[in-house]
């Protein structure tokens, strides 16, 4: 199972050469983490740079993130954010309306708030996320504490605001008819749920229902319908877990490498044990993802880089190979991110 998720993950075997290929082929990458889904791309692409997914963002306007699966930001290809959106997002509505409520945004304020944010956009192109605090502070629309990111996610929900184009290291909003042109026709639902059983599995198999449904976010049956539409062109394997039956062999396990913070490789099932083994610490107890290091295909160190210096903290001993390959690897990091080149620290029992 280990080399078969890593594989369709495209961490290892052939890769693409565009960062738009890769994320077409994930379907949506957690994105709230700037720093970390770009880096999801360094790792399943050949060749490219933090400054593709930027050009992406800004010039070919191909990829977009915004709020789906689970509510959480992700990163998607521009085409698949029409049919998606529609599919994973009802459902959370009323979440984000009772957590309006709790930051002290009436009903009335969360509408006004919403129309506020695609007038400033219809008036004055992308904006910012302060811009639009100030024009929501202007209209009299509470932004402190929380409330300002759930505006946000009100104005997606109900409408289609997006993360599109980048201004210096911002990210900026806008509509996404408006930034990617007009939506094709709607998907009908089964359809929908179909299409997203077959590319979940694509880049996530071998998996099951269960792990379909949570990284979704849809409810269990909508799984097993999506499933149930593509049943075949789907195997069950001896272990029980359901994939794709035309599909690449397994390439075996990728070569040393680091991967960022919310990699895919730790989002994308029910479980991932198969990954992190006893170091759990890798994902807090509120939810964050540290960056990791993978040897063998598990977690071995977490890493970081803090003022251009990246330092490697390894959880447990590795062979001195490894070790070598995970130093290069730090170099890639660096020049992926357009940093100079510096050696890494490393800290703990690596050798």
């Amino acid at each position: 199972m280990l080399a078969e998720r890593l594989t369709a993950q495209l961490l290892a075997g052939d890769q693409p050469a565009t960062v738009e290929a890769a994320v077409a082929h994930l379907l949506a990458v957690q994105g709230q983490d700037p720093r970390g889904l770009r880096l999801a791309m360094r790792t399943r692409t050949t060749g490219t740079s933090a400054a593709d997914v930027d050009d992406a963002f800004t010039n070919h306007r191909t990829l977009v993130v915004t709020w789906l699966n689970r509510g959480t930001l992700h990163l998607v290809a521009a085409e698949d954010y029409w049919w998606l959106h529609p599919l994973t997002t009802p459902q959370l509505a009323t979440a984000n309306s009772t957590r309006l409520r709790q930051e002290g945004v009436s009903p009335a304020q969360a509408d006004r708030g919403v129309e506020v944010i695609f007038q400033a956009i219809a008036a004055s192109g992308p904006r910012t996320r302060n811009e639009l605090c100030d024009a929501l502070d202007a209209a009299g629309i509470p932004t402190a504490e929380a409330a300002m990111v759930h505006l946000l996610f009100a104005a997606s929900l109900r409408g289609d605001l997006v993360r599109g184009p980048m201004r210096g290291k911002q990210h900026c909003f806008v509509g996404a008819a408006e930034w990617l042109g007009p939506p094709p026709e709607a998907l009908d639902r089964g359809e929908a749920l179909a299409r997203l059983a077959r590319r979940y599995l694509a880049g996530h198999g071998p998996a099951t229902e269960r792990d379909l449904a949570r990284w979704a976010g849809i409810t269990l049956g909508d799984a097993r319908l999506g499933l149930r539409g593509i049943s075949a062109e789907l195997v069950t394997r001896p272990d029980g877990l359901v994939d794709l039956a035309e599909r690449p062999s397994a390439a075996g396990v990728p070569s040393p490498r680091l991967l960022g913070a919310y990699d895919p490789v730790l989002c994308g099932w029910a479980s991932r044990d198969f990954v992190v083994g006893r170091h759990t610490g890798l994902v807090t107890s509120n939810g964050l993802f540290r960056p990791f290091a993978l040897v063998d295909g598990r977690a071995v160190a977490t890493w970081g880089l803090d003022g251009g210096r990246l330092t490697i903290r390894f959880l447990e001993s590795v062979r001195r190979g490894d070790l070598r390959e995970l130093v290069a690897d730090a170099s890639d990091v660096l020049r992926f991110l357009g940093l100079p080149a510096t050696d890494p620290e490393v800290v703990g029992p690596e050798a």
